[in-house]
């Protein structure tokens, strides 16, 4: 499998909250196979690869939407009033192009737009910009309205135009959508290694939608298949850059993410303990870190009487922008811890995880 093919795909892909259908076809084509794919009634996809024993139940999640925007109203002038989905910081947005779907699947490009620094008051220039008072440029002049020439209309999703890029550095990888493209791709790949081995339960592939505005797609996800123990792949918060404690542990190459605190869950004690030892017996790196935000563990580990669960995460520098950098080296070894999990993860040791 061509990795970076694959990783260049899913990451220029346009799939804000809401709006998945792109990545779904996406991951559907990559999963046809040996496994049976379902869907749940609001979007996500469940591919389910069974092994030598079909009643333990492990559950991947990793989800499709990325942050973006959706089309709030057109002003007279043709500029389109938006309004954030996903946790945005309204510093990175001024300058930042865009692209808007419209219904008829045609995509169009624009720019978010402010008044420019020439003509901001003094005290305006000290606070960060009101997102209220932004707006979408995609070329509305008087006799070009974007309304009647594209048919962009209020609910019309928009996402953040970015391309994949390997930097000078190629083990390094800079696209928008890493959170959480990287997750699906690790989802394509731990599959990939499946095919040709045998393994001690049934593994679900969950690409849940939603994850952004609320873990909503894990929640019906994981009550259709109510598994036995859960993983979040996703990304973690890189802070090895400036303005950071020199001391930090979450870099760049520093291997895998184990989340030990999020606001929507605490990891699951004995679960955690049996990924790090096994990470430790493989010569695996990796590196504990905590998050503000949540993952789609938070609503897993609550399905029917209690899942134990885990969130892991690929070092990720500017989470939550226009473009983000990640390590191959990282994803690699979360590749290969995944699948060690899942060669490992039989029926005595979920036992002993449980009990």
């Amino acid at each position: 499998m061509d990795r970076i093919a694959l990783l260049k795909e899913l990451t220029e892909a346009f799939g804000v909250s809401g709006h998945e259908e792109d990545i779904v076809s996406i991951l559907k084509e990559k999963f046809a196979g040996n496994v049976t794919i379902t869907s749940d009634r609001i979007g996500s996809v469940i591919a389910k690869k069974v092994g030598t024993d079909e009643k333990l139940k492990i559950m991947f999640a990793a989800h499709m939407d990325e942050i973006g925007f959706m089309v709030q109203e057109i002003t007279k002038e043709g500029f389109i009033k938006f309004l954030p989905i996903g946790g945005w910081w309204s510093g990175n947005l001024p300058g930042l192009r865009v692209q808007i779907k419209t219904k008829k699947g045609e995509y169009i490009p624009g720019v978010i737009g402010l008044k420019p620094i020439h003509d901001l008051q003094p005290e305006e220039r000290k606070k960060l910009p009101d997102i209220e008072k932004m707006y979408i440029d995609v070329g509305g002049t008087k006799h070009f309205h974007p309304k009647e020439k594209f048919g962009i209309t209020p609910g019309d999703p928009v996402v953040p135009e970015g391309m994949f890029q390997q930097l000078a550095n190629s083990d390094l990888c800079v696209a928008k959508a890493w959170d959480d493209r990287v997750g699906c791709a690790l989802l394509v790949e731990l599959l990939n290694n499946l095919t040709a081995t045998e393994h001690p339960n049934t593994v679900y592939l969950a690409a849940t939608v939603q994850e952004e505005v609320g873990l909503r797609g894990a929640k019906t996800s994981a009550f259709a298949v109510a598994p036995d123990v859960g993983f979040a792949l996703d990304v973690s918060i890189c802070r090895d850059t400036p303005g950071y404690d020199e001391e930090a542990v979450e870099k760049i190459g520093s291997g895998v993410g184990v989340i030990i605190y999020d606001r929507t869950m605490i990891p699951h004690r004995k679960l955690k303990e049996f990924v790090c030892e096994l990470a430790d017996l493989n010569n695996i790196p990796y590196h504990f870190t905590s998050l503000k935000g949540g993952y789609d563990t938070g609503t897993i580990h609550l399905t029917n009487f209690g899942v134990p669960c885990l969130a892991l995460g690929v070092p990720c520098r500017y989470v939550h922008s226009g473009a983000s950098i990640i390590s191959l080296e990282d994803y690699e070894n979360m590749l290969n811890l995944i699948t060690l999990i899942v060669k490992n993860l039989n029926q005595d040791v979920v036992q002993q995880i449980i009990k």
